[in-house]
């Protein structure tokens, strides 16, 4: 059970932040991991890797739960590139293979409040060179332990709550559910109902462990099997989560 407060009145209240500072709003650097790197995003250095690499998703499906796309020319991938990377808000990052050198995937910081010490991951743009890779869940925890060491003590995950795929992504990298917006966006002239997620400050050591143990190069058989699935790592912190933040009924 959580520690329960409560204030002259008698009356249930959060619990104290004496000590709170608000971070610091996220610097526009670059972020090394292993399998990548989180870079700024830059029209010069970036915009042609992304288009070569979209252009792999021939179908297009890529894009279907996201505000723009898909980019028929390099122009227009440019441009859009060159129009969301003066904006502070969202602060786009391309998503760099460290074994190629290429940008393959793009994603952001957004709803950055750091009086609240809330920040949000989104705009996750992944092309089929980063779908599903060692690289993709790293590019996560490297912008997850940004944020944490940056002093946000809430990170956020929204979607489409029809979007099945990203929901389970948001589970399996450790965040918690806490409900459904209905009606909360209008997105290519469609209603979107957003599905809420978070990791919070106090989860976020036993989730680093986790991600380190899975990242590790002995998790990882010769063939580049893994041994013990993120899934299962995380599963703790969320159950954990789940009794002090509601059961998350309803998700799969």
């Amino acid at each position: 059970m959580t520690e329960q407060h409560v204030n002259e009145f008698g009356q249930p209240v959060g619990r104290p932040l004496p000590h709170w500072q608000s971070p610091v709003f996220p610097p526009r650097i670059a972020l090394a991991g292993q399998y990548c790197r989180i870079d700024p995003l830059d029209a010069d250095r970036h915009a042609q890797q992304l288009f070569d690499s979209f252009a792999l998703d021939t179908s297009g499906a890529m894009w279907t739960y996201l505000p723009v796309g898909p980019f028929s020319t390099i122009f227009d991938l440019r441009s859009w590139t060159e129009t969301v990377t003066v904006r502070e808000d969202p602060q786009f990052y391309a998503i760099v293979d460290q074994a190629t050198d290429a940008a393959i995937g793009v994603a952001s910081y957004m709803r950055i409040d750091p009086s609240n010490g809330c920040i949000e991951v989104g705009h996750l743009a992944f092309s089929p060179l980063l779908q599903r890779t060692t690289a993709a869940t790293e590019a996560m925890f490297l912008m997850m332990k940004q944020a944490f060491l940056l002093g946000y003590r809430r990170y956020e995950w929204k979607c489409d709550a029809l979007n099945h795929p990203s929901r389970l992504a948001a589970q399996r990298l450790g965040f918690t559910f806490e409900g459904v917006f209905r009606q909360a966006v209008v997105t290519r002239l469609r209603n979107r109902d957003t599905a809420w997620y978070s990791v919070i400050d106090l989860e976020w050591p036993a989730l680093q462990k986790a991600f380190e143990e899975w990242l590790s190069a002995d998790n990882f058989d010769a063939t580049g099997r893994q041994h013990r699935h993120l899934t299962e790592l995380t599963a703790t912190v969320r159950g954990a989560s789940s009794l002090h933040y509601g059961n998350g009924k309803g998700e799969g």
